[in-house]
């Protein structure tokens, strides 16, 4: 009976080990077999002209099969390698824990030339340590490190996530390279090996039936001009805010700057944690901050024309509608928005060409607080709607991560602010020249002039125009959106914004041949000084290049910001710059860190 009991007992266990459970399964497997995969290149980045952006060179990583290893000599080992006893001992341990003792692991990577030659020497003294070819990044001009973004090491938890990836692999963790990350990476290519017990390879797994090469990563063709933004950086050195420019036709942006900025270079091999840790430590200048996209700055002046457009649509106001302005818009007996001098009355073409406050105060209040409307509530989230419809307040959906949205607050957030039924137009004027609560990125300011350009419409501002061949244009930004703004409304405020450049506050944008379209900002940051903000496009009809550039706490908008997107236009356009004295100047002025 005993007996026929344990058999029973037997039985069962051999048959749950052998059907039910499966790990024992897959245990023995990974014993006889070895998977060793085969790294592809990744694809490569061109600028809009074909020029080569970001490339790949050699690298060397030194993996492990634990299970080989014998009568190792660990000290000497760790010599070469360069690290500790303890620090050895450390990788082992996490790779046996991460991949058990048969599979082959990264233990370092990207090998120096001098410790790669070494150990090619002098390989058999270090069983079950072999070398494994990749490829590393690297760039023919130091720039753009923020749109590029980098690769590293893969987290634990998109380990958890996604089978695609093993402990030690790369992906791409800011930038277009983690945006195309599927695109850029290609597929890793697969070797199955029997093995015997003695860990010897003895031939492929099935007649090789399993083996599969790797598949390179897919090229990007980028919109960027690599030699535009080569130029828009070096306008910037020195200075800290964000540039962005854009073909107003297709959406594609054409440079866009962060400063302060890195050479990407620094990310990249054996050096990159070190030098990410010391750039992540730069409280003061923060150069992985991508201001560009990410910073909601007070758009100052610039968001005047939005006000404009939507009284206009709205039919509030007309182009001959005047406006007085005594020094200033007065809100109560104690608080007035003051403007510079000017000729009064203006209308809206002179309104912008002069940036007068208080005619776009006064747009504002006869919009909200307009009789068309049940209450003045209601008139804010009809104005609100047209600024949300010209790209504010949402994220516009570029191809790079971390877009942030801006601000254009909802009536709930001023009723919690000042009470339901208890504000006006008055409580909240100062939106109506871009201070106040609204909120914008370099990048929405641009796609703003690029709306305008267009007369009415954009096409999602986007960074890769093509993937794999030059012809295979990327779809997900072909659609035009629409702002529901008439296009009769944009020929006027491009005439503002004409006679800005001609007569009004944007006349150091003046460029010989080329008419230009622009409106100056200067955005109040208290307690710090103004920033420096400046929209342009040219020319005039059919425009070639839209630009928006913050330069923070450097005063106004015609100071620093009018000639850097000046400057970029006509180099733009006549790849040359023959106003040298302003170039020489911007470039050599140091706004960054200095006492304001």
């Amino acid at each position: 009976m005993l007996f026929a009991i344990t058999g029973i007992v037997f039985i069962s266990r051999l048959f749950h080990i052998q059907i039910i459970d499966d790990k024992y399964k897959v245990s023995a497997k990974n014993n006889a077999l070895r998977y060793i995969y085969k790294y592809p290149a990744r694809g490569l980045i061109y600028d809009r002209f074909g020029k080569l952006m970001v490339y790949n060179c050699a690298s060397f990583d030194l993996v492990v099969v634990p299970i080989e290893i014998k009568n190792l000599d660990t000290l000497k080992f760790c010599n070469l390698i360069g690290i500790s006893k303890d620090e050895f001992d450390k990788r082992m341990k996490k790779i046996i824990n991460l991949s058990g003792y048969h599979q082959v692991s990264v233990f370092e990577s990207d090998l120096p030339n001098h410790v790669y030659s070494q150990f090619q020497e002098s390989s058999s003294s270090y069983n079950g340590f072999y070398i494994q070819n990749r490829t590393k990044r690297a760039y023919t001009l130091p720039i753009a490190a923020h749109t590029f973004g980098y690769i590293g090491e893969v987290s634990p938890s998109i380990l958890e996530k996604d089978d695609y990836y093993r402990p030690g692999d790369y992906i791409g963790i800011n930038g277009i390279e983690k945006f195309y990350e599927k695109e850029l990476r290609g597929e890793k290519g697969l070797n199955v090996r029997v093995v015997d017990v003695h860990n010897s390879i003895q031939g492929s797994y099935k007649d090789g039936k399993l083996d599969k090469k790797p598949i390179p990563g897919k090229d990007l063709f980028s919109s960027l001009d690599m030699e535009l933004q080569n130029y828009a950086e070096s306008l910037m050195v020195n200075k800290r805010g964000g540039i962005v420019a854009i073909e107003p036709a297709t959406g594609e942006v054409l440079a866009i700057v962060s400063e302060p900025s890195y050479d990407p270079n620094l990310l990249i091999g054996r050096e990159r944690s070190k030098h990410y840790l010391q750039l992540q430590n730069d409280e003061q200048n923060h150069p992985l901050y991508n201001r560009a996209i990410m910073t909601r700055y007070p758009p100052g002046s610039t968001f005047k024309v939005v006000n404009a457009l939507a009284a206009l649509q709205e039919g509030i106001l007309n182009e001959n509608t005047l406006f007085s302005c005594y020094g200033g818009y007065r809100i109560s007996d104690n608080h007035t928005i003051d403007c510079h001098a000017h000729t009064s009355p203006l209308a809206i073409r002179p309104a912008i060409a002069y940036s007068c406050n208080s005619w776009f105060c006064w747009a504002f209040k006869r919009f909200v607080d307009n009789n068309k409307f049940s209450s003045s509530r209601e008139g804010y989230e009809k104005w609100r709607e047209y600024v949300m419809n010209l790209g504010f307040g949402r994220q516009l959906g570029i191809d790079l991560p971390n877009e942030f949205g801006g601000t254009v607050p909802e009536a709930e957030y001023y009723d919690k602010l000042k009470g339901s039924r208890k504000w006006y137009a008055n409580s909240i004027v100062s939106v109506a020249i871009g201070q106040g609560e609204i909120g914008a990125t370099p990048l929405q300011l641009a796609n703003l002039t690029a709306i305008i350009a267009n007369r009415g419409y954009y096409i999602v501002p986007h960074v890769i125009k093509a993937v794999g061949n030059e012809k295979n244009v990327n779809k997900n930004f072909k659609t035009k959106y629409q702002t529901g703004i008439d296009k009769k409304y944009f020929d006027i405020i491009v005439d503002g914004m004409e006679m800005a450049v001609t007569s009004g506050t944007a006349t150091v944008a003046q460029i010989d041949g080329i008419t230009v379209c622009a409106k100056t900002g200067t955005a109040q940051d208290p307690p710090r000084k103004n920033h420096s903000v400046f929209i342009a496009f040219a020319p005039k009809d059919e425009p070639k290049i839209a630009v928006a550039v913050l330069v923070e706490n450097s005063g106004f908008g015609a100071t620093y910001a009018a000639p850097i997107a000046s400057l970029m236009i006509e180099y733009y356009i006549n790849r040359e710059v023959k106003r040298k004295d302003m170039e020489y100047n911007i470039r050599n002025t140091v706004l960054l860190n200095r006492n304001q």
